[in-house]
């Protein structure tokens, strides 16, 4: 069984570095074309500068995932998760505060050997891109907010669900999804209030016009929002995006200032109503669903392997304890789930294509959406020949490439 295992972590390994090579090939290959509708925003030192920068990127993640992997193998066929499951369990015999220090050190480890990633990426790979603004002092105060934050949120909910698993061992995997999906409710309602502020400053879009014209917008969505905010991504990033944040009143928009120096007016409003078309095409509500009726499925599935005792034989051991056989689980379920990363993909593009459509309807100016999306990919040096393969496998949105092509046919 552990040949097996490893085999098959092996073989979906190689899979990924075969649709990242086919990727980079496609990209040397097709690099120096300008695609159609991209003639008057792209030109030839533009396209150099997007491929270098796709490379860079791409060798990054290369090698973060090669050391990250050959880490995770020793870790669990090389006899040091046993060897660090006896030394949690020398620490003390509270199951529950067993359960949180093992998994708090593991995670307070893997931020420390991504640190040397993070720096290079975002002083040297971002910096010479003209990407990064961040100061050393910003990166080192965010690294420290965001692991503190962390810990202390995956403390207590690793608590919570101990404590359930002690207090009811037929029935926790019931409890903890109950307590899992209350408290990732709770943070979607505060996280635009208490987290994300820690990190940037946000109030309300400085154009006054502009705001009328959001307020006009989403009057025409049928879509109540709290706020339409602007956030200070400049201080870090000249990165540009958008998103939605919040559920039910205090859902709101949020929009880079890099974002609104870069568009016009109708861009920014094309944009807004693209995401205006996910909350309104029931997009955010079917996710949400749809993940907790499979976490709901994987954990009632994860109590009767938990059950069954035979997790420490896949790593040839003779016993783990709760958490360690939760690590085994946790690396079986990432070969199991992985085949069906495409299906995941081709439904988020599906959602990506009906909130394209959606923003042409509301707007009626889907040429204006396709040119912001030209500027956005021009602006973040967005790959624009990925292969279709690792695009149909990895793409969580459409290639840009085809969606403008769409709008300007809907145009």
């Amino acid at each position: 069984m552990t040949l097996i295992a490893l085999i098959a972590y092996l073989l979906v390994a190689a899979t990924g570095y075969f649709l990242r090579f086919l990727n980079l090939q496609h990209l040397k290959k097709h690099g120096s074309e300008i695609p159609a509708g991209f003639e008057d925003a792209i030109d030839a030192d533009t396209l150099t500068k997007t491929s270098a920068y796709t490379l860079e990127q791409s060798r990054l993640g290369l090698i973060e995932s090669i050391f990250d992997n050959i880490l995770l193998l020793i870790f669990l066929f090389g006899g040091v998760l046993s060897l660090y499951d006896r030394f949690i369990a020398s620490l003390g015999n509270s199951f529950i505060w067993c359960g949180v220090l093992f998994f708090l050190i593991l995670t307070l480890v893997q931020a420390v050997l991504d640190i040397p990633f993070s720096l290079y990426g975002t002083f040297s790979l971002e910096k010479r891109f003209g990407f990064n603004t961040t100061t050393p002092a910003v990166w080192v105060s965010d690294l420290f907010k965001s692991t503190a934050i962390s810990l202390v949120i995956l403390g207590l909910m690793i608590a919570g669900a101990f404590a359930l698993v002690q207090w009811s061992p037929q029935w926790w995997w019931l409890w903890v999804w109950v307590f899992f999906a209350a408290v990732s409710l709770f943070f979607m309602y505060v996280s635009p209030y208490i987290i994300e502020p820690l990190f940037h400053k946000f109030e309300p879009v400085k154009d006054a016009a502009l705001e009328e014209d959001i307020r006009k917008l989403m009057d025409r969505a049928g879509l109540q929002v709290s706020r339409v905010m602007q956030m200070d991504a400049s201080r870090r990033s000249r990165h540009s995006n958008a998103y939605f944040t919040g559920i039910g009143r205090v859902k709101r928009i949020v929009l880079y200032d890099t974002l609104l120096e870069q568009m016009e007016r109708e861009e920014v409003l094309a944009i807004l109503a693209h995401e205006v078309g996910h909350w309104k095409k029931g997009h955010i509500w079917k996710r949400l669903l749809f993940t907790e009726i499979t976490a709901l499925v994987g954990l009632y599935l994860s109590y009767f392997l938990l059950q069954w005792g035979g997790l420490p034989s896949v790593l040839r051991l003779a016993q783990l304890s709760f958490a360690g056989q939760l690590v085994v689980l946790a690396f079986i379920s990432s070969i199991v789930m992985f085949p069906f990363t495409p299906l995941s993909s081709w439904f988020s593009r599906r959602n990506e294509w009906q909130a394209d459509r959606f923003s042409g309807e509301l707007t009626g100016n889907p040429a204006a959406l396709a040119t912001a999306l030209v500027k956005l990919n021009r602006e973040n040096l967005g790959n624009l020949h990925p292969h279709p393969l690792y695009a149909k496998f990895y793409y969580s949105h459409p290639p840009v490439v085809e969606r403008v092509a769409r709008l300007k046919n809907l145009a």
